[in-house]
C-alpha cells in the first residue's frame, strides 16, 4: 500500500490509441493496482500523444513539474511508457 502524493503519466504513441482509449485505460488499472487504495492523493493525471522516441514530450515536462511543485511522486504504468532509453530516464530529473 502507497502513501503520499502522486502524479501519474500515460503516454500512448498515435492519436489512434489515445482516441480509441486503448493502452490508456490498461494504463490507468496498472497505476490503480500499484496504488492499491492506499493513503495517498492523486494530484493529477496527465495524458501525452507522442513517440516515445521524442525527447522533446510537453506533457512530461509539465508531469515533472508537478512532481516537484506538490513534492510528489511521478507513477508510470510500464517504463517504456516513459522511455525507449536509459540515458533520457537518467536525465529526466535535469531542467527541462
Amino acid at each position: 500500500m502507497e502513501n503520499g502524493k502522486f502524479v501519474s503519466y500515460l503516454r500512448v504513441s498515435t492519436a489512434r490509441q489515445g482516441t480509441s482509449g486503448l493502452g490508456l485505460e490498461a494504463q490507468r488499472a496498472s497505476v490503480a493496482g500499484f496504488l492499491n487504495g492506499g493513503d495517498w492523493t492523486l494530484v493529477q493525471e496527465v495524458l501525452e500523444v507522442e513517440s516515445g522516441k521524442r525527447k522533446d514530450r510537453p506533457a512530461l515536462a509539465t508531469a515533472l513539474k508537478l512532481c516537484r511543485k506538490h513534492r510528489a511522486t511521478l507513477v508510470i504504468a510500464k517504463l517504456d511508457r516513459l522511455a525507449r532509453n536509459v540515458a533520457f530516464i537518467s536525465n529526466l530529473w535535469s531542467p527541462m
